[in-house]
């Protein structure tokens, strides 16, 4: 039988860590040729270091001469990410930075499995859902990114000019019962401007959004805060460290409470089931337990290259299904097509809808109206009721 009271630790990065510039760079890169072509094929990596973007992988697109326009565009996408993230250090600004861009046209042995609707690679994806947040997330991811979130719109919108892009945060989160009730200690750890700062005056900066964020009675007396623990925190971003996309696939899925396949997302088209099976497997999670089926659940989903079906559908509600795990697996596989294109087509992946999913979390977000974050959407509950 499963721990009931345990104390539970995942923590968030923000848009400015240097990771997470080089996933959104990434993702940016995926976004403008989805919009130059629906089917178009990107597998791009960036690695971020001081005063310098490297940009790799391969891409396609049907038309030769439409893609060498489009390799003329890669540097001020790149700059542009940078300059919506913030930064404008000595040592990393988006207008005198150096971008390097190493795209080239995508692999005809890779192309040959993807173009007869297999899957882009082999794998196994996992996706998590619990009914523990609103959002049926893991709380202490949910909560780490909702600070960091709200640090970045305080920053960008000009009240707190002391913030600067790069920062990390930790929740520690109680549960008793099964059931988060509270916060045992805080971790955040921000960048901030060049005047000489203690830890104390980042903690007043930052602590009245982190109790706004935080549900009301999880801060108690007995909470450990940690606010810019080694003290100054000036130098951040690329400058302080280098970055590279696909680094955080903990930060990105569900902060450790759940299993991963291993697969980065950022950078990659939705012919890639790192990617797109890794959004299906959250969306038939989320839909078991919206539907009531279980408390929790994980399904993980496996593929072979070129191979369009599935080769394994797993379910585990861990004690707290109303049917057997088996008769979840079953119901998954007759309420939605799990070939890559399928997934595709279901969820409606190939739209530039992937740069808004590199900072805070690809999952616990609210389905958008132009198709962004489809797979958070709860459409499938009836259909899976009535398969069981």
């Amino acid at each position: 039988m499963s721990r009931q009271s345990y104390t539970f630790t995942s923590e968030s990065v923000s848009e400015g860590h240097p990771d997470k510039v080089c996933d959104r760079i990434s993702d940016a890169v995926l976004d403008a040729f989805l919009r130059e072509e629906p089917e178009a094929r990107v597998a791009c990596e960036t690695f971020a270091t001081s005063g310098m973007v490297v940009i790799g992988g391969e891409v396609g697109l049907s038309d030769q001469e439409r893609l060498k326009t489009m390799m003329g565009s890669i540097d001020q996408i790149a700059r542009d990410c940078i300059r919506d993230i913030g930064y404008e250090q000595d040592q990393f600004h988006w207008n005198t930075c150096r971008v390097m861009n190493f795209l080239h046209q995508q692999s005809a042995h890779i192309a040959q499995g993807v173009d007869t609707d297999g899957a882009g690679d082999q794998g196994i994806m996992f996706g998590y859902a619990t009914n523990e947040t609103p959002e049926l997330m893991p709380a202490p991811i949910q909560y780490s990114h909702a600070i960091l979130r709200r640090l970045a719109e305080a920053r960008k919108s000009g009240a707190e000019p002391t913030l600067r892009p790069d920062a990390k945060s930790q929740l520690s989160v109680t549960y008793e019962n099964g059931k988060p009730v509270g916060v045992s200690s805080i971790v955040l750890s921000t960048q901030h401007a060049s005047e000489a700062q203690s830890s104390d005056d980042i903690r007043a900066i930052v602590e009245p959004y982190i109790r706004e964020v935080l549900p009301q009675g999880w801060i108690t007396d007995a909470t450990e805060w940690w606010v810019n623990p080694t003290g100054t925190f000036v130098i951040g971003g690329p400058d302080g460290d280098a970055g590279l996309t696909g680094r955080k696939i903990i930060v990105d899925t569900y902060g450790g409470a759940a299993p991963h396949g291993g697969g980065a997302f950022s950078g990659k088209d939705p012919t890639k089931v790192d990617r797109s099976a890794a959004y299906a497997s959250r969306y038939l999670a989320k839909n078991v337990v919206a539907a009531g089926l279980a408390e929790r659940c994980t399904i993980q989903l496996s593929y072979a290259i070129g191979v369009a079906k599935p080769l394994s559908i797993y379910a585990d509600t861990y004690g707290t299904g109303q049917v057997s795990d088996t008769e979840i697996e079953k119901a998954v596989a007759a309420s939605m097509d799990l070939t890559p294109r399928g997934i595709r087509t279901h969820l409606g992946l190939n739209k530039p809808i992937y740069e808004r999913t590199a900072a805070y979390g690809h999952f616990g977000r609210e389905p958008e109206a132009d198709g962004g974050f489809s797979w958070e959407r709860t459409d499938l509950a009836d259909a899976l009721k009535k398969a069981v």
